[in-house]
């Protein structure tokens, strides 16, 4: 499973985020209140205590200020045997200070009294101590408290996506050519369910669209099969009268090709726009095809000074629909014949490789991006702009590729790669 993809992934973090957040915002805002009240705990206790020393100091003028593990007494001026406060304390006026001795840190409270000056200070080496534990406590807090709700969250929403991946479950195994069974009913009539409701509608849409396409392409199928029929039958009878002269015989000889292409080519369209691929794929000589598609398509070089070269490498055999396959020939030997004035073209047919070159008038360069999409027409174009994006859709179907180089003014080469039989 790719966690990145994964919506469960993706709300377990959410939650996990969520949750570690608020537990850092909380254990903040405790260090912060446990602090604050440490802090006034000790000023209070200072101040405690050097009122308790000067309360002690007036009875007992010879009272010494407290000297203990914590709390630190001096007087300036001081009596016979008592140490000096350090001279970094001397300088701060009355009042409550933080200062640090001797990498010690400490809480120093000043008061003073009939011109002496009295000093408490009170070591909060524990109380800081106390602080690092916290802090320590408070981020295995945190850490444990978003572990907790990542693991919460994936748990949860393995419960709560699970109808969505029995939806996708039952999506993936519906045909979009066949109506589907009913399955909204599966679900409960929340947001998943009406997700479901919307698939099976959207469903019951393309197997209807469909099944009005198949209909509409077998009478289309049907109806054209009869005209058809009696344009290459009237031409056949045209041609079998002798007397006819041999203008009128070419002219009638290419209705009966533009019939013939005709039939083929309804058929093979009619193929293409059905969304199952059960066309038939049997071995097909491209080699005489496109001997064949030559000879049909030289009409188009008229009386121009073109030489029509075919070189066959090898006599490859395409597993393809044979109506399909000459589409893409024609169209490609087409556009050459049409567009070469002068010059060659060149036919070269090799194992698994189609390339027809010739130097005809090119096509520019910010065109040859666009050749492809349909009903795009160039400068130059004299179709309907559909023959090249055809062969590019029959192309994508059979799983083959076709390229463009050309020249503008020198010339056009087509390369087709087909898989090998």
């Amino acid at each position: 499973m790719r966690f990145s993809r994964s919506l469960r992934f993706r709300v377990a973090t959410a939650f996990a985020v969520t949750g570690g957040i608020i537990s850092l915002v909380a254990a903040f805002g405790l260090y912060l209140g446990v602090r604050d009240a440490g802090e006034r705990l000790i000023d209070e206790t200072l101040k405690a205590e050097i009122q308790d020393y000067l309360a002690r100091r007036s009875r007992n003028p010879d009272s010494h200020p407290p000297s203990t593990a914590t709390l630190l007494g001096y007087a300036l001026p001081g009596r016979a045997g008592e140490a000096p406060p350090p001279a970094a304390i001397t300088r701060l006026p009355q009042g409550m200070h933080e200062i640090r001795l001797d990498d010690v840190f400490y809480r120093v409270a000043i008061a003073e009294r009939d011109g002496s000056r009295y000093f408490l200070l009170y070591n909060e080496t524990y109380f800081r101590k106390k602080q690092a534990g916290l802090i320590l406590y408070l981020a295995t807090f945190v850490t444990l408290m978003t572990l907790l709700s990542g693991a919460l969250a994936l748990w949860l929403a393995e419960r709560v996506i699970e109808p969505v991946k029995e939806l996708a479950r039952r999506v993936r195994t519906v045909r979009p050519d066949a109506h589907p069974e009913p399955f909204t009913g599966d679900f409960p009539h929340d947001e998943v369910g009406e997700l479901a409701h919307a698939f099976e509608q959207a469903f019951e849409r393309l197997a209807s669209f469909i099944d009005r396409e198949r209909a509409f392409t077998a009478d289309v199928s049907h109806e054209l099969r009869t005209p058809i029929a009696v344009i290459r039958g009237a031409a056949e009878v045209l041609l079998a009268d002798a007397t006819r002269p041999p203008k009128d015989r070419q002219r009638i000889e290419r209705i009966e090709r533009g019939a013939a292409d005709m039939a083929d080519l309804s058929t093979a369209l009619l193929a293409m726009a059905r969304e199952r691929d059960d066309e038939r794929r049997e071995p097909v000589d491209l080699a005489a095809l496109l001997e064949e598609s030559v000879d049909k398509h030289r009409h188009l070089l008229g009386t121009r000074p073109v030489d029509v070269r075919l070189e066959f490498d090898a006599h490859p055999r395409v597993a393809a629909d044979a109506n399909l396959l000459a589409i893409v020939v024609a169209n490609l030997l087409r556009n050459s014949f049409t567009y070469t004035e002068q010059g060659h073209v060149r036919v070269h047919l090799a194992a698994g490789t189609l390339a027809i070159e010739d130097t005809g008038l090119g096509i520019p360069r910010e065109a040859l991006d666009k050749v492809f999409q349909r009903h795009y027409k160039g400068a130059h174009s004299e179709g309907a702009g559909i023959g090249l994006s055809l062969v590019r859709k029959i192309c994508d179907r059979y799983g083959w590729s076709v390229t463009l180089d050309s020249t503008e003014g020198q010339g056009t080469r087509a390369v087709l790669k087909f898989d090998k039989p």
